[in-house]
């Protein structure tokens, strides 16, 4: 019987460890993530006019009215940086976060049929959107380089600092936000249908306290009895500190670095921990 028992993979057991992200039964399965990530890039565009131009057009349109009402309409000033690469550069980063977000906060529902039906590890299913958004979040990325490069060429005072060698490290941060906010979200709606309503209502109000449209500096000088609001929300630091690495504007302190890099891990883990407990029974109640 041991003989027979050592020949299986893995075994299915109802007891699991609090935190238990399975990495090599993740890595048994990496053909079926890699299959996912590639029907998620291909298929998603693939019966519209457009296709692939949505990830153009989304952030350009977006940044046009934040300049129109953020900067011209209310005269928010974006100081040496042009207010259009300025809001571009917020969006760009926002962007990758909420679409982490969004693409994982149903994962349990949207998946029921095939949850039903097949054996993987779940987990694959909100790592395949994190790591397909990669995709778009590059492409957004081209579009911010190009228009960084036209603003440079045309004498605007523009310079990226040392803080760009964090950029992995922020991408890291917005996946592990997303992640983990959208596990934790996906394992409320098997129970709690509301808050896919929410969640979108929720996400745009995330956003205007996340310093995207605006300095954090404005907010702490018009608005201080309220700007802990802001400073103490670990995308605004993401946010603001993707502008100075970038931009050499805004607010940096190593501080607030590692105060949002400990969110987004305890912020993960907690998702992991919930997003595990409810895979066991989520069945019944979907």
């Amino acid at each position: 019987m041991s003989e027979a028992n050592n020949d299986w993979l893995y075994e299915i057991t109802p007891k699991r460890k609090v935190i238990d992200l399975n990495l090599k039964e993740i890595w048994r399965y990496r053909d079926l993530l890699i299959l996912f990530v590639k029907r998620d890039i291909v298929t998603v565009y693939k019966q519209t006019i457009l296709g692939p131009l949505w990830y153009f057009i989304q952030p350009l349109f977006t940044s046009i009215i934040f300049t129109l009402v953020f900067n011209n309409i209310a005269s928010i000033p974006t100081g040496n940086v042009p207010s259009f690469l300025f809001n571009l550069t917020g969006i760009t980063a926002w962007n990758y976060f909420n679409q982490c977000l969004t693409g994982t906060s149903n994962t349990f529902t949207a998946n029921a049929g095939i949850f039903g039906k097949v054996y993987f590890p779940r987990v694959i299913m909100p790592l395949k959107t994190v790591i397909s958004n990669l995709f778009k979040f590059g492409i957004q990325l081209l579009i911010l380089i190009i228009f960084y490069c036209y603003f440079l060429f045309n004498g605007a005072d523009l310079s990226p600092n040392s803080n760009l060698i964090l950029f992995p490290v922020y991408v890291l941060m917005m996946a592990l936000l997303g992640l983990g906010a959208g596990m934790t979200i996906s394992a409320l709606t098997t129970k709690y249908r509301d808050l896919t309503v929410l969640v979108g209502f929720a996400t745009t109000l995330l956003m205007y306290i996340s310093a995207v449209p605006y300095p954090l500096s404005e907010v702490s000088e018009k608005m201080p009895d309220w700007a802990w609001l802001v400073k103490y929300n670990p995308l605004t630091q993401i946010i603001e500190g993707f502008r100075y690495m970038v931009l050499d504007t805004g607010t940096f302190t190593w501080s607030g670095f590692f105060y949002t890099l400990g969110v987004s891990v305890i912020l993960f883990l907690i998702g992991l921990i919930i997003f595990n407990r409810t895979e066991k029974n989520f069945i019944d109640t979907v």
